[in-house]
């Protein structure tokens, strides 16, 4: 024995063997805890791939069958099946989402043709007050017409002139009425048309009664009907002398001088 262990050849083949073991039992022992590593890491797939199938189908009831069939199958094939289910929900999110705008649409379409309908079709129109109708002030024939852009002939001036009025033919002391209602503005003297009576109206009118014999009817300030006497009829206006008895009249609307002809009955 002792020249067994003693020989330099016999003491190389030991050592090489134990070396040989030494790296087996290591070796052995890597591949043992690389095999229990991936066995932990494919079990914990397994269940990763159960949860995220439960999380996006919560409301399905898996059965033992499904579970074990998941098991079976690969990282990839779980996790194309993960995605699809998340499309599905999409898209049946996206129809859920889709109708319901449709709802809202009909409904708001709905209510605007409701409110059109409730509408009334011929809106009132506002009554307008009837227009003024004026009476003549006497009976008569018109001596001289309304000139106010063109010229008559005066008989008393003896020339061409412009005229703002109308000269109706009336006998001396006959009675003067008012062509409207309204209130008595002023008596006075002109120094040109003798006695006038001017007289206000609604709608901005005004009356001019000229020429006149006498005013004793109404005062200043006085309310007047329509049709009432006011005075009579003479021969006062110094630019109309040469005329037969006549009754002078005028009228103006918001200030300005009117055709007296367009508005008389």
């Amino acid at each position: 024995m002792r020249e067994f262990f003693g020989n330099e050849k016999y003491r190389k083949i030991i050592l090489a063997f134990w070396i040989t073991l030494m790296v087996a039992i290591v070796t052995f022992v890597v591949l043992f805890i690389g095999f229990s590593k991936k066995l932990k890491s494919t079990s914990d797939i397994g269940l990763l791939g159960a949860n995220q199938t439960n999380t996006v189908l919560p409301n399905e009831t898996i059965d033992s069958k499904t579970v074990s069939g998941t098991e079976d199958k690969n990282i990839n094939e779980v996790a194309n099946e993960v995605l699809n289910n998340i499309s599905t929900s999409k898209a049946e999110t996206g129809k859920v989402q889709a109708s319901k705008e449709e709802v809202i649409n009909n409904t708001e379409t709905n209510e605007t043709v409701e409110t059109v309908e409730e509408q009334p079709e011929n809106p009132p129109v506002p009554e307008e007050p009837e227009p003024v109708a004026f009476l003549a002030p006497v009976s008569g024939d018109i001596l001289t017409d309304y000139a106010k852009d063109n010229l008559v002939y005066s008989s008393t001036l003896e020339e061409w002139t412009t005229h703002l009025g109308v000269d109706i033919k009336a006998n001396k002391a006959s009675s003067v009425v008012s062509a409207e209602a309204g209130t008595v503005k002023s008596i006075k003297n002109d120094p040109r048309y003798g006695l006038t009576i001017t007289i206000s109206h609604r709608e901005g009118y005004e009356t001019v009664y000229a020429n006149l014999l006498g005013a004793d009817f109404v005062n200043e300030g006085d309310t007047v009907e329509k049709g009432q006497t006011i005075g009579t009829v003479g021969e006062s206006a110094s630019f109309e002398v040469a005329e037969v008895p006549h009754l002078h009249f005028e009228m103006y609307k918001d200030g300005e001088c009117v055709n007296p002809t367009i508005y008389l009955k």
